[in-house]
């Protein structure tokens, strides 16, 4: 789905999506249905549709057909769930120090479109939202933004886990969210933390499918496939560092991983159908790839260039032609 600057998921369309989240008509044989895009975290001041996790930046993300809406959640000083991804407030904002530095009532008052910045035809830069504020939002106030039946991952990072997640627990009660909302963190605290609410539904630990996918990729073995329906998230290319170990020392060889291939779609479905999200995917020869794949969803940095390439792939796109099928 896509969201500009607005941290979404879109479903990609692919075979064996739940019906819920699907766009468009199921496809069969060599063909898979279209990816719902959405907007995706990425580097401060980078160009996308609108100042992430704003609430103008969801309303851009429901205007481009987003399927779901991701959000990023911190606490204020006074233990307020606000929306913010990035560990300081300089990054967006004026302001500088962390987010648990400030009460809402000041964070509210911060412009979170500040170092957002848009490339013009010329080459120039402009920061649009220096002269039209948009402030970081409370998650009570995003939830209230977000129609009843539009589902929503929430992730969580910051530190410790517990309190966080028993002040983000007391807003869904008020809003009795609890249905549509999925919950992510890189953090495995926030797995024990969210056990005390039988009610929430988590995505698995980042560190099982990162061993999953590299299992695939490294080993060429399926261990302990993902349980039919559970949902899992990894970056669709990602940045990492093989180490090998000797006996008196070890050598280090950094890589850019592509680990969503067809062997890994084979394995994380292997214990029925599984819901997969890719992180990170951000043109369109990496959206048709997911798609044929039969990933469910991708974050993008921008929904609205996701809504052309979902088109586009609808039209006319035949994975088996272009040896895409996994």
């Amino acid at each position: 789905m896509p969201s500009g600057g607005m941290d979404a998921t879109m479903d990609t369309g692919s075979d064996g999506v739940r019906g819920d989240l699907a766009d468009g008509v199921q496809s069969r044989g060599s063909r898979r249905r279209r990816p719902t895009p959405a907007g995706d975290r990425r580097a401060p001041g980078r160009d996308a549709d609108y100042p992430e996790n704003t609430l103008r930046a969801i309303d851009g993300a429901l205007h481009n057909g987003a399927d779901q809406i991701w959000l990023t959640v911190q606490l204020s000083a006074d233990g307020v769930p606000v929306l913010y991804r990035p560990a300081d407030l300089s990054a967006l904002t004026p302001a500088s120090g962390p987010v648990a530095s400030k009460t809402a009532a000041e964070l509210v008052r911060l412009n979170a479109g500040w170092n957002f910045r848009k490339t013009l035809p010329d080459g120039s830069t402009e920061f649009p939202y220096r002269t039209s504020p948009t402030p970081i939002p409370t998650l009570s106030d995003a939830l209230a933004s977000v129609p009843g039946a539009m589902p929503i991952i929430l992730d969580m990072k910051a530190l410790p886990a517990a309190p966080q997640v028993a002040a983000v627990a007391r807003v869904l009660d008020e809003h009795r969210a609890w249905s549509r909302l999925r919950l992510y963190s890189t953090d495995a605290s926030y797995r024990e933390a969210w056990a005390n609410y039988p009610q929430a539904r988590q995505f698995e630990t980042r560190d099982a499918t990162r061993a999953r996918l590299l299992n695939v990729a490294l080993a060429q073995r399926c261990e302990a496939p993902l349980q039919a329906g559970v949902w899992a998230g990894f970056e669709w290319s990602r940045d990492m560092t093989v180490v090998e170990t000797f006996a008196l020392g070890e050598a280090r060889t950094p890589v850019r991983a592509n680990l969503w291939t067809p062997a890994a779609m084979r394995c994380f479905n292997a214990g029925g159908s599984a819901h997969v999200v890719a992180f990170g995917v951000n043109n369109i020869d990496d959206f048709h790839a997911a798609a044929c794949l039969g990933v469910e969803g991708v974050l993008v940095d921008s929904p609205k260039a996701a809504r052309e390439w979902r088109a586009q792939f609808a039209v006319s796109f035949d994975c088996a032609a272009q040896g895409a099928l996994p």
